[in-house]
């Protein structure tokens, strides 16, 4: 008898591993064993995706993730949605770009983490404002305070890998900073957490 659950929790784990060939393995053998599952060949795709962009695929999964608790054909209708646009479909990726509420975030590679805290209130919560930036533009650290805020928020709304990413990208500039070390400590325990 598969342990389905054991199972995913165990691809998952590689995929956050960044072992996507063995995570692949293991949805593969999911999405053939649970042809009703929905879910399965989406976290597949993710690590296609990650061979060429591990850094959409880990966002994605991030995304979809935590959009999948609300609303799972919803988490995969956007995923299809923005897959469908990296793709090539222009009328796709024209409809995804719309999406995102406001044109001037749209069209900005950064936008400044003090902009980006006042689309936070316009949106009226940082799940939703990081949601509609977070495939377009970046977030422009300036300062120390602000990075630690940031992925404060990051970790507090469950987008777990792109806090690591940020992390890691950064952790040069503040190595051996306490504030660094309880915000990795924060995202192991959280993962603990998510695989027990």
């Amino acid at each position: 008898m598969i342990n389905e659950s054991r199972l995913l929790n165990d691809a998952n784990s590689f995929f956050l591993q960044k072992d996507f060939e063995k995570a692949m393995f293991i949805y593969a053998q999911l999405s053939s064993t649970f042809k009703d599952n929905k879910e399965y060949p989406i976290y597949a795709l993710f690590c296609d995706i990650a061979s060429e962009d591990e850094e959409k695929a880990l966002s994605l999964y991030d995304y979809f993730s935590v959009v999948k608790e609300e609303s799972l054909d919803e988490a995969i209708r956007y995923v299809e949605d923005i897959i469908d646009a990296y793709d090539g479909d222009i009328d796709k990726m024209m409809e995804v770009l719309k999406d995102l509420s406001l044109s001037t975030v749209d069209a900005l590679d950064a936008i400044k983490y003090e902009d980006f805290k006042k689309l936070i209130n316009s949106r009226g919560s940082f799940r939703i404002a990081f949601e509609d930036i977070m495939f377009s533009t970046k977030v422009a650290i300036e300062n120390k305070d602000d990075f630690f805020d940031f992925v404060t928020k990051l970790i507090d709304n469950d987008f777990n890998n792109t806090a690591y990413t940020y992390l890691d990208g950064f952790n040069e500039y503040f190595a051996y900073d306490d504030e660094i070390e309880k915000l990795y400590k924060r995202l192991e325990e959280k993962n603990f957490a998510a695989n027990n």
